[in-house]
């Protein structure tokens, strides 16, 4: 599976994102997805996850704020990013089975999107 990250930019404080992954395989839509971030000087963390039946997983730090959602049509998991924090900022990438893996387990990350939120 080849995995491609999309949609950051730069956002004042309260702004509002939607991220997308595109992914190829034809698995897609039979695996679960999750969105992950790094931030600068930080270890790479889940902030969401959704299941192939749709169900949601959300980190503390974003639960209320993030939604996390898939298109099986078109390959693609999003992850509507609002009420944005300064802390928010980090390279977001995109993964299969999140459930499944610890970070530190994944051989393969694609390309990440960059998020920078300012004060």
């Amino acid at each position: 599976v080849q995995l491609q990250a999309s949609g950051g930019g730069v956002v004042q404080a309260g702004g509002s994102l939607r991220l997308s992954c595109a992914a190829s395989g034809s698995d897609f839509s039979r695996n679960a997805l999750g969105w992950y971030r790094q931030a600068p000087g930080k270890q790479r963390e889940l902030v969401a996850a959704i299941s192939s039946g749709g169900s949601t997983n959300y980190a503390d730090s974003v639960k209320g704020r993030f939604t996390i959602s898939r298109d099986n049509a078109k390959n693609t998991v999003y992850l509507q990013m609002n009420s944005l924090k300064p802390e928010d900022t980090a390279v977001y990438y995109c993964n299969t089975r999140p459930w499944d893996y610890e970070v530190y387990e994944y051989d393969y990350w694609g390309q990440g999107t960059l998020v920078t939120v300012s004060s």
